[in-house]
């Protein structure tokens, strides 16, 4: 979904249940009135919304595993989802083509995230946002955060771009075609279709698709550049070179052997990184500046693969060349502090102990594999946990 300009996971006190909400929606109005919403706005939006102890439960739920890359992208990029999207281009084609001319982003990565956030509108959601956002920002845990998207979404009502019963989307509060938070929608969404209204519910798609690239071409879209390349490291390759963090012209790296899976080195479209979503056993990328506009959709490494591929794909590209080692399981939450408090218990500070495995961790990570003689693919694995051990 379209990353909100409202940042932090800010806590409130734990909320009590369902008593509380009707005094919690009167001190709201409040607040919201305060910054600039009408008496009127607020009687439509809250004529008929009740607390939703469902959503609460979905927010809850922290799953206990993350699906494994190959897992994701089995989904995100199967057959069916690039035979729609084909459909979908098809279908939009003139629409598509003048999104690219004007915002300067290829259609197939429009499409792309269009497919893997409403399977090209087909699930768009259909949870009144109101509520759910008004009983997230009443629940607390995210309280500030959710508050802040219920303010955006009652300016969205209040400038009638939609009606309440028309806004509709995610438990989380991500509406239309392509998944816009509220605060993206009033920063970057657009009204494509000229006709007053930037209406990203309609079964017409215009105005979410144009969004979408509008959104994309804030954040630094290059027309012209891929999102990565599936590359091949040659042998005694320094496996400490691959991360985010280090970026090199790509002549650089194709002095140090790296081609892409057909053995051609790859054109120069500007400084890259080389990723190893699954360590060295997995599938290499050489990534560009675009996987990280696209990192500001969603931040995880698999989405962000998983719309470029698609979008490869829907434009008539192959498959991942290379395999993927399956037989991992991927690690519990759990096991991921484990590891964590192990590695900066050996000395090599992974900067804190939350169960993500960011760039800090990964970088701890390849100093221990390395001291301890495995490849430093930065690959957080059952077996560096069992070495850890």
């Amino acid at each position: 979904m379209a990353r909100p300009d409202v940042t932090g996971d800010m806590h409130m006190s734990a909320a009590q249940g369902e008593q509380g909400f009707e005094a919690w929606i009167h001190q709201f109005r409040a607040r919201a009135r305060g910054q600039g919403i009408s008496d009127a706005t607020l009687n439509s939006a809250f004529g008929s919304i009740s607390y939703d102890a469902d959503i609460v439960k979905k927010d809850r739920n922290q799953s206990e595993f993350t699906k494994q890359i190959w897992e994701y992208l089995d989904s995100a990029t199967s057959d069916a989802r690039v035979s729609n999207g084909k459909k979908a281009l098809s279908k939009h084609i003139e629409l598509l083509q003048q999104i690219e001319a004007t915002y300067g982003v290829e259609k197939e990565i429009v499409a792309a995230v269009w497919g893997l956030e409403s399977a090209y509108g087909a699930f768009r959601g259909d949870v009144p946002i109101i509520e759910a956002l008004a009983t997230l920002a009443y629940d607390g845990r995210r309280g500030r955060f959710f508050e802040s998207q219920l303010i955006a979404a009652l300016k969205i009502l209040q400038a009638g771009d939609v009606s309440p019963s028309k806004m509709k989307g995610s438990w989380a509060g991500a509406m239309g075609h392509t998944q816009f938070m509220p605060t993206s929608y009033l920063s970057y969404a657009v009204d494509f279709t000229g006709d007053g209204k930037r209406d990203i519910w309609d079964d017409n798609p215009a105005d979410a698709l144009a969004s979408t690239a509008a959104y994309l071409r804030e954040f630094g879209w290059k027309t012209g550049q891929p999102w990565g390349v599936e590359v091949r490291l040659p042998k005694g390759f320094d496996y400490r070179q691959t991360s985010e963090r280090v970026k090199k012209p790509v002549p650089a790296w194709t002095e140090m052997g790296v081609r892409d899976v057909s053995g051609k080195s790859v054109p120069n479209y500007g400084r890259a990184s080389i990723l190893l979503p699954a360590g060295a056993q997995g599938a290499a990328f050489m990534i560009f500046d675009n996987f990280h506009v696209i990192e500001r959709y969603n931040t995880a490494d698999a989405y962000v693969i998983g719309v470029g591929h698609l979008a490869d794909r829907i434009a008539g590209g192959p498959p991942i060349k290379a395999t993927w080692p399956r037989a991992d399981r991927p690690l519990h939450f759990k096991e991921k502090i484990e590891m964590q408090q192990l590695l900066a218990k050996a000395g090599f500070d992974p900067q804190g102990t939350d169960g993500i495995i960011g760039p800090n961790t990964i970088a701890a990570i390849k100093a221990f594999q390395e001291d301890v003689g495995m490849v430093p693919d930065g690959y957080a694995s059952v077996n560096v946990l069992k070495k850890l051990r």
